[in-house]
C-alpha cells in the first residue's frame, strides 16, 4: 500500500478512535475523494482496509458506516488483557529493575500533571497506554501488546467513553500508583485483585449502555 494511502488510513483511524467521527456516521466515497483529493479507486482500497480492521462496515448499494461499538468484542479484549496482565505482574512482582521503576514513575508524574489541564481526558489516554505498555515491555511481552492493539477498535472507544469523567481519570491514576507500589513491595496477593478491578470494573456497566445506547451495536 502506498505511503499516502496509509497516512489517510491512519488519519481516519485516529478520528474514529477519538470519536471525532462517531459510530454510525456515514463515510461516503465522494466525501473522502473531495477531502483527500484522490480518485475513487484508492479511496475504495482505503475503505476496504478499514473494514477489514473493524473500523467501518461496508454495505453494498448503501455505503459505509463507522462501526458501532461491539460489546462482545469489548468483553473479549478485556478478558484477554486481564488474563495477560495478571500473569505479567505476577512475573514482575518484586523483580522490576530500577530503570523500569523510574520509567513507570515518570509516566505517573505525567498522568498527575495532565489532570490540571482542560483536556485531561485526551492527554491521559496515551499515558494510560504507555503505563501498561511499559509493563508488557518489562516482561518481554511487547509482541502480545501489539497484537491487542490490532483488535482494539471497539475496546478503545468503549474505554474513552468511560474516561469522560474527572473522577474516573483520578481513579485510574490512583490504581496505577497502587499497582507500582505492590510490584515494588512484592505483594503478589493484592496484585491479582487490583488488576481484575482496574481492567474489568466497567465491563458490565449498565450506566454506559444507558448513556451511549446510540453508539452500541445491536443485533438485528
Amino acid at each position: 500500500m502506498s505511503t499516502n494511502k496509509q497516512k489517510i488510513i491512519n488519519q481516519l483511524k485516529k478520528e474514529i478512535l477519538s470519536l471525532q467521527i462517531k459510530p454510525g456516521t456515514i463515510i461516503s466515497e465522494a466525501t473522502l475523494t473531495d477531502r483527500f483529493q484522490l480518485s475513487r479507486t484508492p479511496i475504495r482500497d482505503i475503505l476496504k482496509q478499514l473494514s477489514l480492521e473493524g473500523y467501518i462496515n461496508i454495505y453494498p448499494q448503501k455505503g459505509s458506516l463507522v462501526s458501532y461499538i461491539d460489546l462482545e468484542s469489548v468483553e473479549q479484549i478485556i478478558y484477554l488483557r486481564s488474563t495477560l496482565e495478571k500473569e505479567i505482574v505476577s512475573e514482575l512482582c518484586g523483580l522490576i529493575p530500577l530503570k523500569g521503576q523510574h520509567d513507570l514513575k515518570q509516566i505517573l508524574l505525567a498522568q498527575k500533571e495532565c489532570l490540571k489541564s482542560d483536556n485531561a481526558f485526551e492527554q491521559l489516554i496515551p499515558l494510560d497506554d504507555a503505563f501498561h505498555k511499559t509493563l508488557f515491555e518489562l516482561a518481554g511481552r511487547t509482541f502480545l501488546w501489539d497484537i491487542i492493539q490490532q483488535f482494539n477498535v471497539h475496546y478503545m472507544r468503549y474505554r474513552k467513553l468511560h474516561m469522560l469523567k474527572q473522577e474516573k481519570l483520578e481513579e485510574i491514576i490512583k490504581e496505577h500508583e497502587q499497582l507500582l507500589t505492590l510490584l515494588v513491595q512484592n505483594d503478589a496477593d493484592k496484585l491479582d485483585e487490583l488488576i481484575h478491578h482496574h481492567i474489568r470494573a466497567d465491563v458490565d456497566s449498565t450506566l454506559f449502555q444507558e448513556h451511549f445506547v446510540g453508539y452500541i451495536k445491536h443485533d438485528n
